[in-house]
């Protein structure tokens, strides 16, 4: 048995929520400098860099595999859908606690709805990851309604899936290209080896290779943690397109180094150097070679490539938002204990609540590989107690 189905393992996470609520509570109570380093010469830390920008790309996987079921009609994903929306559900709702968290007076995430200002990267991010987190919402509420046995209301939202589904992909392609743009205003503060006017193109499309990568991850856990063996063959494909997106990505990065004459910046010794090539070496490069070799595409293969492809990204949005700003800021800033236990509890929370929604909803019903009907007879019980409809959403 694994740690999150034993009693000691989610005590510990129950632990870390708890440890993480206390600091927080003294956050609100004293102020960010009772529990953090940030300053106001460095105001962004390890809450905006992993938090929230590695969060909401970390959840890129809701959309990518939602464009690849509903919009271009690869039914055979289908099977995949229900826990990657889970993911990015829950990845939105935690890079949101988190920002709650970081901003000096969040009594105010309220002006984006009554202060328009549509000129600001940031009012747009804000209202994108407002609305996509409610698409999210409505998508995952299907698999509610589903335990629930509300089968009238179920077959009133699959009605309005579709534009749904088609609003997500947009919402999501905007803000996840807009948190790059946020940085286009700091060309003399960001290092030169992450500044470049391509940073929104490369954060979608690195958003896009994580979401693959972050499906097969989630699968690879849930296999060793809840015993739901996955289809080998489905996360082949998944790699193939990983390939293709990462061959993409390492071009556009390559013709940008290149265009800008950054390249002998990689020669010097220097933390930013350093961490730039473990970045695109063990992020981009090695993937990309492991997942192109048809011997290395095995259960084991496919998972570590994506846990390189995760780690890649993660390190990219915190090299952006943290370690690319320190030398400009003349700031030195090592986070403190506080913000490490808060982002820990806030880890610690997705993985309970993923863990208790697998355990009472039906996260993993779809394992037909056929397309789910949009229309059929009316939902309603069968004379032998067993509900129809049940059936019929499941692709059985």
């Amino acid at each position: 048995m694994t740690l999150l189905r034993v009693r000691p393992g989610r005590a510990l996470l129950w632990l870390l929520v708890a440890a993480a609520a206390v600091t927080a509570a003294v956050r609100y109570a004293w102020g960010l400098g009772a529990v953090t380093n940030l300053s106001d010469r460095f105001p962004w830390g390890l809450w905006i860099g992993f938090d929230l920008m590695s969060g909401i790309a970390l959840a890129a996987g809701g959309f990518t595999i939602a464009a690849a079921v509903h919009v271009f009609k690869l039914h055979r994903y289908h099977g995949l859908l229900r826990p990657a929306v889970l993911t990015g559900f829950l990845g939105y709702l935690l890079a949101i606690t988190a920002l709650l968290v970081d901003l000096g007076r969040p009594w105010n995430i309220w002006h984006p709805f009554v202060m328009w200002n549509p000129r600001s990267v940031m009012f747009e991010v804000a209202w994108c990851v407002i609305l996509y987190s409610g698409v999210l919402a409505l998508e995952f509420g299907q698999v509610v309604l589903q335990r629930l046995r509300q089968w009238t209301l179920l077959r009133l939202t699959r009605l309005a899936l579709p534009p749904l589904v088609i609003a997500g992909v947009l919402l999501s392609t905007l803000h996840q290209s807009s948190l790059g743009s946020l940085f286009l205003i700091v060309p003399g503060k960001l290092h030169p080896l992450w500044y470049t006017p391509l940073l929104p193109v490369l954060f979608f499309v690195s958003a896009v290779a994580v979401g693959l990568g972050m499906v097969t991850v989630e699968a690879t856990l849930a296999e060793r943690t809840f015993r739901h063996r996955f289809n080998v063959h489905l996360f082949t494909d998944l790699g193939r397109a990983a390939v293709v997106v990462l061959s993409l990505y390492l071009g556009l990065k390559i013709i940008d180094l290149t265009v800008r004459g950054v390249w002998p910046l990689l020669l010097s010794t220097t933390m930013e150097s350093v961490l730039f090539m473990v970045e695109v070496g063990l992020g981009v490069i090695l993937p990309l070679v492991l997942l192109a070799t048809p011997a290395v595409r095995s259960r084991r293969g496919l998972g570590a490539a994506s846990w390189l492809i995760v780690s890649g990204v993660v390190l990219n949005r915190i090299n952006v938002a943290v370690t690319g700003m320190v030398r400009s800021s003349q700031a030195t800033y090592v986070p403190a204990a506080g913000e490490f236990l808060i982002t820990a509890g806030i880890v610690a929370a997705g993985l309970l609540a993923y863990t208790y929604a697998v355990q009472y909803l039906p996260v993993f019903e779809h394992e037909s590989s056929a397309p789910v009907p949009e229309e059929g007879p009316a939902i309603r019980p069968q004379p032998d107690g067993s509900p129809r409809g049940e059936a019929l959403l499941s692709g059985r």
